[in-house]
């Protein structure tokens, strides 16, 4: 007999990912039948008009093949093809052949480096081991490999956002664990609350829960907060307490859009507060940033404070998959490793950075501004990452999956409902990405504007 519902786990049938739910579905029906679709429900910057390095994608182009060399001496610049046969040389093989499993040694290497260089300073040194880096196809491996190590019974429990990334909230379910919802301040910029994580702690713990760790998204998703290093060394402080793991999603560092504002890793806050009793998971992604190379499936896993035994249990999941795709080591490898000062791509590239990383502060800033000018939505500032998360005031006995799917319908713009997030119970939000074309941007708040004005 052929495969039936019936015979599926109820962990599968119970997970659930809101930024590819229905809503979308229903936007690819209404595209193929020859709507115009604003698509702002998924961190996927390429897909909207994002425009690849040229760095990344010229040694990237000499890494995949390697008889391109010989024919692009003159056309691309001296430094990418000195820097494609250095990788060629260090992965041995090529990028057609397996690596270790954690990933080429050269690009461990230089992820600890980054890590080293980004942390340090100001009195305070920032080590990194190249052991302890784990290569993965994209941030999404990580985090998956993280909760499959913590998550060993049905009790356990995992202390996330609310509202959250649904990776989180998928992961957990699907792993057989149980997800313990912290609440985000949405009035003090979406900030951590020490009361409201120690509410969800007792509350967990009443219900027979054993938390096992915190994830923290830093700068937020769907939030677009950007957390401060002492909000930060509280939560340090609080999981030391309470015997909590740390899952530190840091996958949109680059992207900060306020001057008041700067990335503080947990990495940092840790090493200055000496903290060695509480173990620390952290990732990166080459997805995000201003690299947006979402299909390259590149990014990093950094652990600290673990002992080898446990190593030892993540490289052996690790290994089960062999390693992660070889591309997206690479581009991982250019993330951390960007041309210098006087090389030949150096200019190129910092002025295609600058334009990206430009634009997306100007569209965050037009997105919250015009949000707020429409009656019954209040957006707080985007200050980091790429999304909105405004509240919105719904008729009696609607819901925010109702007005995303009728906003789609009679719109054409595809957002994700807040309920897909999770939210404070009695408020209704939605998620929408900053990516779209600045003139996008325009017009998908005008087509909000319209739709909120006569929406019952």
């Amino acid at each position: 007999m052929a495969l039936t519902i019936s015979d599926i786990g109820q962990s599968v049938l119970d997970t659930h990912y809101a930024v590819r739910g229905p809503i979308v579905a229903r936007a690819q029906e209404l595209e193929k039948a020859g709507k115009k679709i604003f698509y702002c429900n998924i961190g996927n910057p390429q897909a909207l008009g994002q425009k690849p390095l040229s760095y990344i994608r010229q040694i990237l182009a000499l890494a995949e093949w390697p008889g391109l060399a010989g024919k692009a001496k003159g056309i691309f610049p001296s430094d990418t093809i000195a820097v494609a046969e250095m990788i060629l040389k260090e992965s041995k093989f090529g990028l057609g052949a397996y690596s270790d499993s954690k990933g080429l040694p050269f690009v461990r290497k230089a992820v600890a480096e980054f890590i080293q260089k980004r942390d340090s300073g100001d009195g305070v040194t920032v080590s990194s081991n190249p052991d302890n880096i784990y290569l993965t196809d994209g941030a999404s491996k990580g985090v998956q490999t993280a909760l499959r190590m913590l998550i060993a019974s049905a009790n356990d429990g995992i202390m996330i956002p609310v509202p959250q990334y649904p990776l989180y909230s998928a992961t957990i379910t699907l792993y057989g664990g149980r997800q313990i919802g912290y609440f985000l301040d949405e009035g003090s910029l979406w900030c951590l609350s020490e009361k409201m994580l120690e509410e969800a702690f007792i509350s967990a713990r009443a219900k027979g829960l054993r938390p096992k760790a915190i994830c923290i998204i830093n700068p937020g998703n769907p939030t677009g907060s950007v957390l401060t290093r002492d909000n930060i060394a509280m939560v340090i402080r609080f999981a030391k307490e309470h015997g909590l793991s740390i899952l530190a999603d840091e996958v949109y560092q680059e992207n900060i859009y306020r001057p008041q504002d700067r990335f503080v890793s947990f990495a940092r806050v840790m090493t200055e507060l000496g903290e060695k009793d509480v173990s620390l998971f952290s990732f990166h992604s080459c997805s995000k940033g201003f690299l947006g190379e979402c299909g390259q499936r590149g990014g990093y896993m950094e652990i600290r404070n673990l002992p080898a035994d446990v190593l030892m249990q993540i490289t052996k999941l690790q290994s089960v998959s062999l390693c992660s795709n070889l591309a997206g080591q690479i581009v991982t490898y250019l993330m951390v490793k960007p041309p210098l000062p006087g090389e030949p791509s150096y200019e190129t590239y910092v002025s295609e950075r600058d334009g990206i990383l430009g634009e997306l502060k100007l569209r965050a800033k037009l997105l919250a501004e015009g949000l707020n000018r429409i009656p019954g939505i209040s957006c707080q500032p985007i200050t980091g990452a790429m999304y909105a998360f405004p509240s919105i005031t719904l008729p009696e006995g609607r819901t925010d999956e109702e007005y995303c799917m009728d906003l789609l319908e009679d719109e054409g713009v595809c957002l994700v409902s807040g309920s897909g997030f999770g939210q404070q119970k009695g408020t209704a939000h939605f998620r929408t990405t900053i990516l779209p074309p600045t003139d996008q941007i325009e017009e998908v708040v005008r087509r909000i504007a319209r739709f909120q004005a006569t929406w019952k």
